[in-house]
């Protein structure tokens, strides 16, 4: 059974404390809260208009040190607000990894609202890829498990069919085929958030607010964000995104059976990896039952 890594550092508040008094004495008379802990972080709620995120393990401490270098310059022409670094913490004796101070968004995670609400999201989680997905440089952040030709995740996505943690395995099986059989991408490497589910997007006042957790940032094929048509959506909700979409995605006939399969990839990531995370479990349920739906058809 797959739970929350442990953590290697628990950064408890007297210690995030400390560091904002060392590092950023301004904010340090702002109350401070216990907000949540994923995967890779620790959060904390600093006043009502930031939040504090440090890194809980070794290997998150890179990811977060990929966000303080290129978020700020990526989304600084965006139009959806983002969890990009205010404040890169930088390591010390009290705390040995890069932390980042960011805005707070208090509107509703995305995963926690009914499917139907989420078509009023799709102009604007579309604005804010036409925006992102441009070429990046050479030197951009790899990742080994993001962005790549689907063959390369063939083996660990039939590993999690085969432990029985991903129901109607067989169909998916199938579906998974189909998509990575396809063409690879033919332009060059974009920008990627890399990991674009609907428990990374706030709404508020039924718009979106905010897309967050740039943890898997890299660059590659675009699909791997446009897995969102499922990983969000319902069909309604697809059609809308498909349609608000930039005409750069159209010269690829074969986009959407990819982003179909990272669809595939990430939803058997969430059942088979969230045993004590319900909530992400649920997501990768909603979104197999999503694929599997429409799984005779080749687009959203």
């Amino acid at each position: 059974m797959a739970n929350l890594p442990a953590a290697e550092i628990s950064a408890d508040p007297a210690l995030v404390g400390q560091l904002i008094r060392e590092q950023r004495p301004d904010l340090a008379g702002l109350e401070l809260h216990v907000a949540g802990s994923g995967w890779d972080n620790h959060i904390y709620r600093l006043g009502a208009d930031y939040a504090v995120r440090l890194p809980r393990r070794r290997s998150a401490a890179g990811l977060t040190a990929n966000e303080q270098q290129w978020l700020p310059q990526l989304t600084a022409e965006v139009p959806i607000p983002t969890s990009a670094p205010l404040f890169s913490g930088t390591p010390c004796e009290l705390y040995p990894w890069p932390w980042s101070i960011t805005r707070w968004f208090d509107g509703q995670d995305v995963s926690l609202q009914p499917r139907d609400r989420n078509t009023a999201l799709a102009e604007g989680l579309a604005s804010f890829l036409n925006a992102f997905h441009r070429p990046a440089p050479p030197d951009y952040p790899r990742n080994p498990f993001r962005g790549g030709p689907l063959p390369e995740r063939d083996r660990s996505v039939q590993e999690r069919l085969d432990t029985g943690m991903v129901p109607h395995a067989v169909r998916v099986r199938e579906v998974w085929s189909e998509a990575r059989e396809a063409p690879g991408w033919p332009g060059p490497s974009l920008w990627l958030h890399g990991d674009l589910h609907a428990a990374n997007l706030v709404s508020k006042d039924q718009a979106l607010q905010a897309v967050i957790d740039f943890g898997d940032m890299t660059a590659g094929d675009p699909a791997t964000d446009l897995a969102a048509a499922w990983l969000v959506f319902d069909a309604a909700g697809r059609t809308a995104f498909r349609a608000a979409l930039g005409p750069q995605y159209d010269a690829d006939p074969h986009i959407w059976q990819r982003a179909r399969g990272w669809a595939v990839c990430l939803a058997t990531v969430l059942l088979a990896n969230s045993d004590d995370a319900p909530g992400l479990n649920l997501l990768g349920s909603e979104t197999l039952m999503e694929i599997l739906t429409n799984d005779r058809e080749g687009t959203p």
